[in-house]
């Protein structure tokens, strides 16, 4: 593979003009004030203990958003001690629970939310608030996983050198994301998020913490404020998308990263790259063409729109975990435990036991 065919992005723009209408379609369909109530149980269980057990539980978004309000969250953890620490910037909240030797670590944490799909009409500039210059700065930083400089500045650089608007080159990093990675299956849980092993590598393969965090880094080393978004899908798709959404109340293993970009324009605009690809494999009956008219129609909406059937958890990386021995996290989406012989492997059932469940409670009258 050359560089030419590795960076390529032809059509980006003419094809950004086709999607115009396509996200307008969307944006007219939705029903802008519906919000959706779910209540999202999280129950984690340490199988094998040492010592002193910690758990740590992502919280829903701390702060109000466009797209999603946390209504309530209650957690308890007999026999232990638990907490709630709150980082605002990245709207990050944490429960931690630590319980002595002998008592069996059992946290349950209890959250009710209420959720709007969430629409910017690029069509037009809107009189969206400037950014604080320290929110600018911080989601322009590169960090562990996110580097901005090197091969990631450069594939940025070349992705957008046709670009006038910040509007065009964030569609322009979009659309390369879309025409050059793809869902990898045999990815453990949602990815890594490794942007500069993906690039110097060129394996472009990966989950939604893979494909979104390469979205996000390349925004950045092109000068636009980004971030990840991490969360789990809630609820059934109401767009049609039997792969884009969750199948029964059991969302366990429904973990999704989503992203956004501030335009000056227009200000946090929603994207999805990954589940663009998510669409291309998995949607029925699998293996679709980028030209297939499901594939497009996602690929439309996911640059501008998010469906919310999903919860919102926070938008941080480098999470250093409360009473943790251990090195920070690259990103908090999944449940979190140490024992005195060390860190856990979330993804491991044998030793790590937690379900996550999610009920709708929205009124036919909301």
């Amino acid at each position: 593979m050359n560089r030419r065919d590795f960076l390529r992005s032809t059509g980006v723009f003419s094809a950004g003009l086709a999607f115009a209408k396509a996200e307008r379609i969307f944006a007219s369909d939705t029903k802008a004030e519906h919000w959706r109530t779910f209540e999202v149980t999280t129950r984690v269980e340490i199988l094998k203990t040492s010592g002193t057990t910690r758990i740590w539980v992502p919280a829903p978004l701390i702060r109000e958003s466009p797209f999603q309000q946390t209504l309530s969250s209650a957690f308890h953890a007999d026999g232990g001690a638990a907490k709630i620490t709150q980082d605002q910037p990245d709207a990050l909240g944490i429960v931690t629970a630590e319980f002595p030797s002998g008592v069996k670590p059992v946290l349950t944490l209890t959250s009710r939310i209420a959720t709007k799909n969430y629409v910017v009409d690029l069509s037009a500039p809107n009189n969206a608030p400037k950014l604080d210059p320290a929110d600018m700065q911080h989601f322009l930083r590169a960090t562990k996983l996110l580097p901005t400089d090197g091969i990631v500045r450069a594939t940025a650089a070349e992705i957008t050198s046709g670009a006038k608007t910040d509007v065009e080159k964030a569609r322009a990093i979009y659309e390369w994301i879309v025409e050059n990675t793809f869902r990898n299956p045999k990815t453990r849980g949602c990815g890594v998020g490794d942007i500069r092993f993906m690039l110097d590598s060129r394996d472009l393969g990966g989950k939604c913490a893979d494909l979104n965090a390469l979205y996000v880094g390349l925004a950045r080393a092109a000068g636009l404020p980004a971030r990840d978004v991490y969360g789990i899908r809630v609820g059934k798709s109401e767009m049609g998308y039997k792969s884009l959404g969750a199948s029964t109340e059991t969302v366990t293993k429904s973990q999704h990263c989503r992203a956004e970009v501030y335009l000056s324009d227009f200000g946090w605009v929603p994207v999805d790259p990954a589940d663009v690809r998510k669409v291309v494999l998995e949607e029925p009956p699998g293996n679709r063409p980028l030209e297939d008219d499901m594939v497009k129609n996602a690929r439309a909406r996911l640059f501008g729109s998010w469906e919310m059937n999903w919860m919102a958890y926070n938008f941080a990386h480098d999470v250093a975990l409360p009473g943790s021995t251990g090195a920070p996290v690259g990103f908090l989406m999944y449940p979190q435990a140490e024992t005195a012989d060390g860190r856990l492997d979330s993804l491991d059932p044998d030793n790590f036991k937690y379900e996550i469940t999610s009920r709708e409670t929205t009124s036919t009258n909301d």
